[in-house]
């Protein structure tokens, strides 16, 4: 078992990879009641061609990764996970995002008992041909749901703008046209290639004994196999966005915006964790909650609310803006101005630096936000990051300043959501 110290954070993390691949992350907490645990596969809605050990490629509906994510609730035995969980007060769900899947516990009681839990119904999949019918339909109304929220349709409608071909312009849930494609022997292929050993990690964060937990995850989990990646089919798509802006309608009051901005990574000499840093420190003080244009359009009332956030692809970044506003060619007109004239000072520069270092302090002593850190890390960049602070206070404005003169601020989309 391998100990990494978090630098800055006066605290250990440890690391143990069983002779399959399986990796197990445990952040043990003495000062903490409650646990949460996450079992995850790097299977997401993203991969829609496959080729398996034997080269033969697979064509998958899309949407299959969240329908087998549902479908693993439902057990051979007829036992219904939540209804266990929940005996000892313990939370469960599961959830799919374009890039894995995660089933997650999380509580204060009968930890070992649970962890031997979630990885047993997560190990034991049970697809019939009657179960699998019957999900079609439930899916089916979820997607229709979907598509009569908001928000999620003006993301939706912001993504097919951004990417040509790439899988990420498709609804995580699929459509339904494709849900019904989906046969029992499909789920069948697609857990036996993802859900293998080295494909898949343990999270464990809280109020734990780390050697016991590696003791039942061994007993658990040790007699698998390692076996060959799948390898996937990548979408050659292009460093352009699709469309400029589309103008759509649905059932709301008050009018929404969505911007989306589109980097290609492969001319920008920084590793995978300094770009994420500088790109969020230039969108931080660009649109960041203290910035100059959120109090601006705050006083002039022209937004009700704006969220922000990154997307990484191999080949790209994407940052995404959504807001609500009255004015919505205002606020268009507004975000464009605050892009054609950039400026960062070395002052706001490092205010960002150190209100990030505090926050990084802040949030260790808070499971739900350091988990979903943790988590994320172990998705971006394979490992979890240890030396995050020290990778913060060694930021260079002349780095930031370099890495602008590279970006492209006109590969950008917008979609305004009006009324009907």
């Amino acid at each position: 078992m391998k100990t990494i110290n978090l630098s800055g954070l006066d605290m250990n993390y440890y690391v143990e990879t069983l002779d399959n691949g399986l990796e197990i992350y445990m952040l043990p907490y003495d000062n903490k009641k409650n646990y949460f645990i996450s079992f995850a596969t790097r299977f997401g809605s993203e991969v829609i061609e496959f080729k398996d050990e034997k080269q033969i490629s697979h064509k998958l509906p899309l949407g299959i990764a969240h329908f087998l994510e549902h479908k693993m609730f439902e057990q051979e035995s007829g036992e219904d996970p939540f209804t266990f969980f929940s005996k000892s007060g313990t939370g469960c769900n599961a959830s799919t995002s374009f890039d894995n899947t995660q089933y997650i516990c999380y509580g204060n009681k009968k930890f070992e008992e649970n962890l031997e839990y979630l990885i047993s119904f997560v190990n034991d999949p049970y697809y019939t041909d009657s179960n699998v019918n019957k999900e079609k339909g439930i899916i089916t109304e979820e997607i229709n749901m979907y598509e009569d929220m908001p928000d999620i349709k003006l993301e939706m409608e912001l993504r097919k703008n951004i990417f040509h071909k790439h899988p990420r312009r498709i609804d995580i849930a699929g459509t339904v046209e494709e849900i019904n494609k989906i046969t029992k022997e499909d789920l069948y292929n697609c857990y036996s290639n993802f859900y293998i050993p080295n494909n898949m990690f343990i999270l464990i964060v809280g109020n734990f004994n780390k050697e016991k937990a590696v003791e039942i995850i061994k007993k658990k989990l040790d007699y698998k196999k390692k076996e060959q990646l799948p390898e996937i089919e990548q979408v050659e798509e292009k460093d352009e966005i699709k469309k400029s802006k589309t103008e759509i309608t649905s059932n709301i009051e008050i009018p929404k915006l969505a911007y989306g901005l589109k980097i290609p990574t492969k001319n920008l000499k920084l590793d995978s964790v300094e770009l994420d840093l500088y790109l969020n420190i230039l969108t931080t003080i660009l649109f960041g909650a203290s910035s100059e244009f959120r109090e601006r359009v705050r006083n002039e009332k022209i937004v009700n609310g704006i969220h922000t956030e990154w997307e990484n692809l191999e080949d790209f970044r994407v940052f995404y803006l959504m807001a609500s506003t009255k004015e919505p060619d205002k606020l268009e007109e507004e975000i464009k101005d605050e892009i054609s004239n950039l400026s960062i000072t070395e002052s706001s520069f490092n205010r960002i630096k150190k209100v990030w270092i505090a926050n990084e302090i802040r949030m260790i002593d808070n499971i739900d936000a350091t988990v979903n850190n943790l988590y994320d890390d172990i998705l971006k960049y394979g490992s979890i990051i240890s030396d995050r602070i020290d990778k913060i206070k060694s930021m260079k404005l002349k780095i930031l300043e370099e890495l602008i003169k590279k970006i492209d601020f006109k590969n950008t989309s917008i979609v305004q959501m009006l009324p009907k």
